[in-house]
């Protein structure tokens, strides 16, 4: 459950930077790998930090 809340709120945190590379006037395909890119970190560190300890 605290791994979905995470990613709920890296989700967020991502759809307001590609909203705002987009009101920036970046491209498009920067955008979509900038977002790729911070999904892959937000699930790499949420499996980390949310994961249980042997």
């Amino acid at each position: 459950m605290s791994f979905l809340i995470y990613i709920l709120g890296f989700a967020l945190v991502i759809g307001g930077i590609a909203w705002a590379l987009v009101t920036a006037g970046l491209k498009t395909n920067y955008v979509i790998m900038t977002s790729i890119i911070l999904f892959g970190i937000a699930i790499l560190t949420g499996v980390t930090r949310t994961r249980n300890k042997d």
